[in-house]
């Protein structure tokens, strides 16, 4: 009788105990108590005598979205941000969330899966070695995984480049080129290929072409130290860790006086090259394609609000060439490392990459990839014998498109190094 009595009190919206408001909610009252405390969840009355706190069962809706968002991991200051928003803006922060979530959950898998082939070859060295009978086990079987790291199934990649340095030496022939595009009266988009480098920068608001050239400018071999030396592949991901944060720093430098450093930031795809291992930064809607075997293959992931659609199936691809969100980011280098509504500063994704001399990559902003379909992109890649000629078809096409955007691209060959000789 005692809990009738109780439910029907809230559901004539008095105000009710924390006990029956925990029930209700789904909170302990422990938690409800170190809610009110952090001023997260406030009760509706609290007993100037006593202490007791009372609650409004209207609070109940807004105290379920705290305990679902507590249940996906979330920090408390990140929900005390979120429950003050409107139900649109709070998706777009928890959508936001998942997908740093998701990015840093594949990095930790990326790295679990390194350490399994990297512990598992050393094992195969020793036993090897006259005398070593110790036993590795099932270890010879690591390197059968295949697409590890991949944007989707059937893309290149895997261990082949973690066993150790490839057997013949390889470098890399490049060529780099932006374009304004035929409707913008400015270029954001930044663009760098070398020896030891490629990359592309899509720059947007008040600095965004200063943000663009200064995140290319921390990953140049001078600042993270690249020389003629390959680096190990330990080494190599260090540098990938180190070099992500270099571009963080800067992009956060280069906007700082911008009126508005949150609302300025830029993409980046980048590929760092050893000498004989290809590490991949890469952060927002900026891409890099693999051309082998004469397929083209996507080997980045866009941090947009539409592919995060794509993803949970909320969205066809044919929807989201036309979704009036497709230019909204969820994960960007950005002038304030907080959260803001559509672009997220956060660490970059970095991984490793197998590298197969005749592969060719492209690296490009969305001003080619928005309005160039993959078909063609692979017809332009495979019919240009060098790589400057490659980027000057690529622009070309953008601009046959209508060029609505700044454009930039690069396209690298992986090569034997006595060809280069």
């Amino acid at each position: 009788m005692e809990r009738e009595g109780r439910a029907v009190g809230a559901a004539s919206g008095e105000l009710v105990t924390i006990g029956e408001f925990a029930r209700l909610s789904r909170l302990s009252a422990k938690a409800l108590r170190r809610y009110d405390e952090l001023g997260l969840l406030r009760p509706a009355l609290v007993d100037p005598v006593n202490g007791y706190r009372y609650y409004d069962p209207a609070q109940v809706e807004g105290a379920r979205l705290v305990a679902w968002l507590r249940r996906i991991g979330m920090p408390l200051s990140r929900i005390g941000r979120i429950v003050a928003l409107d139900a649109g803006a709070a998706a777009v922060e928890i959508r936001a969330y998942w997908v740093r979530v998701e990015a840093e959950t594949a990095a930790r898998r990326d790295l679990a899966m390194y350490l399994v082939d990297h512990l598992s070859a050393e094992g195969r060295a020793m036993s090897r070695i006259p005398g070593n009978t110790g036993n590795t086990g099932s270890a010879g079987d690591t390197g059968s995984r295949g697409g590890r790291g991949s944007s989707g199934p059937g893309v290149p990649d895997g261990p082949g480049v973690l066993g150790g340095p490839v057997a013949v030496p390889l470098a890399i022939r490049c060529a780099a080129l932006t374009d304004t595009g035929a409707v913008r009266t400015t270029n954001q988009d930044a663009a760098f290929a070398g020896p030891r480098l490629l990359a592309v920068a899509d720059g947007f608001g008040e600095g965004g072409a200063e943000a663009s050239a200064a995140a290319i400018e921390a990953l140049k071999p001078t600042a993270w130290g690249g020389g003629d030396g390959a680096l190990s592949p330990a080494d190599l991901l260090n540098v990938l860790e180190d070099t992500a944060d270099s571009a963080s720093r800067a992009v956060r430098e280069a906007v700082a006086s911008c009126a508005d450093p949150d609302g300025s930031g830029t993409t980046l795809t980048a590929m760092l090259w050893t000498g004989s291992r290809l590490g991949l930064v890469h952060i927002g809607d900026s891409r890099a394609y693999l051309l082998r075997g004469g397929e083209l293959f996507r080997i980045t992931h866009d941090h947009s609000l539409v592919q995060s659609m794509i993803d949970d199936g909320s969205l066809s691809r044919e929807e989201a060439a036309s979704h009036p969100g497709r230019a909204l980011l969820l994960k960007a280098l950005v002038g304030e490392a907080r959260s803001v509504p559509v672009a997220v500063a956060c660490r970059p994704d970095v991984r490793l990459r197998e590298v197969l001399a005749g592969d060719r990559y492209l690296l490009c902003s969305d001003g080619l990839s928005a309005v160039v379909d993959e078909a063609e992109l692979r017809t332009a890649v495979i019919a240009a014998e060098l790589p400057e000629e490659a980027v000057r078809r690529l622009v070309g096409l953008a601009h046959e498109a209508g060029g609505p955007d700044n454009v930039a691209c690069v396209v690298a060959d992986v090569v034997v190094a006595a060809e280069e000789q």
